[in-house]
């Protein structure tokens, strides 16, 4: 199989992160219509996506060591299945348990059968750019909010959110499935098979040694810190900027703003970790994403806030993908999907902990102040985690 199939891995895996984590992200859309529709409360529909991250950082790690057990393919067609399945059942949800139990779980456990395996298989395909090829893959989350999003918003305008969740559903197993069987394993190359050639620390440790290594404790501390410190910040933004004087509408495009930065950073610290290494630029960014937090406290006008986004955006979206090549450099292919699955449920944690330290700083302190000079100060905690990065042994330097 020829290499140049390798890109073919990396748009596979750029649909499937956008259709899973779009439809997933999309109740958002679907909230108000529904809240009136059904009678149910906000909180008791919005329960559902807090139950999709607690779901999705145990998926994400059982999903990749699925992947080195019996490889990608067959995990994403499952997860395809299990998504497309999971939609199509909500849209018919009778009472808002039922919804909470089929949304919450069935959803989010299938949204995270795509992320760590694909990044995983992507990772064994190449050797050079590695870092952007990540980042590309990655960057169809950064998509989703444009795709998938709007779609469910017409869709709702014009048929109601039942049809719209039931023809999201569809759709979704109309994409996924076929990208699933793009997918493929990387022919094995003659360098890899040689006897000369020195395998990662991963491939000779069983798993109990590798998640008390410190790599893995340094690379699973560094994620759960540099989410921590952003997702509060990301989740009370709007809120923070209508505040500050911002109008509504206006306030909520500093999100897309964001979000669109973060496209951006995808590819620019890909390419920059591809020719400078991956640590120094984690490194960077790290420093970068704390110092536009605390500058956040200085913006109150909204061309501030969209100058400030694209820094913030560009860091945060930047720096996500760079932890999957480190577990890569580190621990080698064959359990790469196990070790990143479980970093990712780490960072899921740090995820879950932003919005909710947030909103009892705002309850209390009628501000967001303290957010933001506690989400700064982690963040510079995670750059001073990365520090710690062991480095790589030197000869797995000269294969990279």
């Amino acid at each position: 199989m020829s290499s140049g199939y390798r890109w073919v891995i990396v748009a596979a895996g750029a649909l499937m992160s956008c259709v899973a984590i779009g439809a997933m992200f999309s109740l958002a859309i679907f909230l108000e219509p529904m809240a009136a529709a059904t009678h149910w409360s906000r909180a008791g529909i919005s329960s559902a996506m807090t139950l999709n991250f607690l779901v999705m950082g145990v998926g994400g790690f059982a999903w990749g060591a699925a992947s080195d057990r019996f490889g990608a393919r067959p995990v994403v067609l499952i997860g395809a299945g299990l998504l497309g399945l999971a939609l199509v059942l909500a849209s018919r949800a009778q009472s808002l348990l039922e919804f909470q139990l089929i949304y919450g779980i069935l959803v989010g456990l299938s949204a995270s059968a795509f992320f760590a395996p694909m990044i995983a298989v992507t990772t064994a395909w190449f050797d050079e750019n590695r870092s952007l090829a990540v980042s590309l893959v990655s960057a169809g989350m950064g998509v989703a909010p444009m795709t998938i999003s709007p779609f469910a918003r017409w869709l709702i305008l014009n048929y109601g959110w039942q049809t719209a969740m039931f023809s999201i559903g569809i759709v979704a197993w109309a994409l996924l499935l076929p990208a699933a069987l793009l997918v493929r394993n990387p022919p094995v190359l003659a360098k890899e098979i040689s006897m000369a050639e020195p395998a990662a620390a991963g491939d000779k440790m069983p798993l109990s040694q590798v998640f008390t290594s410190p790599q893995f404790i340094v690379l699973g501390l560094t994620y759960f810190a540099c989410c921590a410190a952003h997702s509060g910040p990301i989740f009370h933004m709007v809120s923070y900027a209508t505040i500050c004087g911002v109008a509504p509408m206006a306030a909520v495009s500093i999100y897309s703003v964001e979000g669109l930065a973060g496209l951006g950073g995808r590819l620019l610290y890909g390419t920059l970790a591809d020719k400078f290494g991956v640590k120094p630029v984690l490194v960077a960014g790290l420093l970068v994403q704390a110092l536009a937090l605390a500058t956040y406290l200085t913006v109150s006008r909204l061309g501030e806030f969209y100058a400030l986004a694209v820094v913030f955006g560009s860091a945060y979206g930047g720096v996500m993908p760079l932890y999957a090549v480190l577990a890569r450099e580190y621990f080698g292919g064959r359990v790469i999907g196990t070790v990143f699955g479980a970093a990712t449920m780490l960072s899921s944690i740090g995820m879950a902990i932003g919005p909710l330290i947030g909103g009892w700083i705002f309850d209390t302190f009628a501000n967001y102040s303290w957010l933001f000079i506690g989400s700064a100060m982690v963040g510079l905690g995670a750059a001073a985690i990365a520090l710690a990065f062991p480095p790589l042994p030197q000869a797995r330097l000269q294969q990279a």
